[in-house]
């Protein structure tokens, strides 16, 4: 049964019409897990990427709201996966996913920056996050702080 199920969500995913651009976004993640699936997969002795920090990532995209536009996806060393907003060299926010329930994130803003941490259920992503992330993303002034 659960496979039926996984199997009606990621098709149903795979569909731009229902699912939009995070469809997209978590083929990348997919994409970017299984290139680095392997131990040593870049030639600097790092670790897989954690399967569960994958999934949570994947979640944390689901959970999104449709109006906050997408990260772009990196590794970590640890096994970790980054989920990153990029607007200019001097604008960032991104945020760590690891195997627990714990988002490491920080930001850059011109001068201002900082970071903290928070909980992420599975489904809700937390407030000061989304805030962070549109304040980075609509050129505001950051006024995050660590909580």
């Amino acid at each position: 049964m659960r496979d039926a199920v996984t199997a009606v969500v990621d098709h149903a995913e795979q569909s731009q019409a229902l699912f939009g651009g995070k469809a997209t976004a978590i083929s990348n993640l997919k994409t970017m897990a299984k290139e680095c699936s392997t131990p040593d997969w870049d030639g600097e002795g790092t670790v897989p990427v954690n399967p569960i920090a994958v999934l949570l990532a994947e979640n944390f995209v689901r959970a999104l709201p449709d109006d906050l536009p997408l990260p772009e996806f990196a590794p970590e060393p640890d096994g970790s996966v980054t989920l990153d907003w990029i607007p200019s060299q001097h604008r960032l926010f991104s945020i760590s996913v690891s195997s627990s329930d714990r988002l490491a994130y920080a930001w850059l803003d011109g001068s201002d920056k900082g970071h903290a941490v928070a909980r992420f259920d599975g489904s809700r992503v937390p407030a000061r996050i989304i805030e962070g992330i549109k304040e980075i993303m609509d050129h505001g002034n950051s006024t995050l702080r660590p909580a």
